[in-house]
């Protein structure tokens, strides 16, 4: 069980072997995604105090708004305040969950995060983390909005850069400062992802209690493919549990 911000080759070697096997005898991608999402928040522990390295860990999915439920419909449609103008308009969401607190336990217990909408690129502005996201994995906000068909296969055989905010504390791109990062010690978020054959973006992000350098972060780079790995047989099938 490594401390986050010592993670080495060896450890990435045996967790990629590990995220690779949570997709056996699943049933869904939401299985797999809480399985995944588990995993890192159970092994990854600060050695000198034996507590979990990251207070929370999510999966995130972009998903057709006209292929939700009513109940993520509904949560997308109180965000953008209106109904959207198409069915195929993008949503970030979430599809697993776990962290500090019970709540943070399941994605259907999420406040504020279960399903946003991407309508355009306009819009994301309001999201500084997702813009952010987007862009430092080597995206473009137009790409994940409306993936074109005729370079989905080449994005979905590519390895992205990984997402890193080095200090959280004070960061325009962790905007919850008061009620998040600073009572429950967040220092750092990573985020590591790709993309799917079906065009759309999957992302993990861990808020780490320890301090996580680029050169760290960038280990985690491996993970995407591993996690892939294990996702990608529900990829346009069974999404939700």
């Amino acid at each position: 069980m490594p401390n986050i911000a010592d993670f080495t080759l060896k450890d990435m070697v045996e967790f990629s072997a590990a995220l690779r096997r949570l997709g056996s005898g699943a049933t869904s991608m939401e299985e797999v995604a809480d399985k995944i999402v588990h995993y890192l928040y159970e092994n990854l522990v600060d050695k000198k105090t034996g507590d979990k390295c990251c207070v929370l860990v999510r999966l995130f999915k972009t998903h057709p708004y006209g292929e939700l439920d009513e109940d993520l419909q509904e949560f997308a449609q109180n965000v953008l305040k209106t109904s959207p103008v198409s069915p195929a308009m993008k949503c970030l969401v979430l599809l697993a969950s776990t962290g500090t607190l019970h709540e943070w336990h399941s994605r259907k217990q999420s406040r504020g995060h279960k399903a946003i909408p991407l309508p355009s690129e306009h819009f994301v502005e309001a999201f500084p983390m997702v813009r952010q996201l987007i862009q430092q994995m080597g995206l473009t906000v137009n790409t994940v909005l409306q993936p074109d068909p005729a370079v989905v296969v080449d994005m979905a055989q590519k390895t992205f850069n990984v997402f890193l905010i080095p200090e959280a504390v004070g960061s325009v791109y962790v905007p919850v400062q008061k009620d998040f990062v600073i009572p429950f010690g967040v220092r750092s978020v990573i985020g590591f992802g790709g993309i799917l054959p079906s065009g759309n973006l999957f992302v993990i992000i861990m808020f780490s209690k320890v301090p996580v350098s680029r050169q760290t972060a960038d280990m985690f780079k491996s993970l995407a493919l591993s996690v892939k790995v294990a996702i990608l047989p529900f990829d346009g099938r069974t999404i939700f549990t």
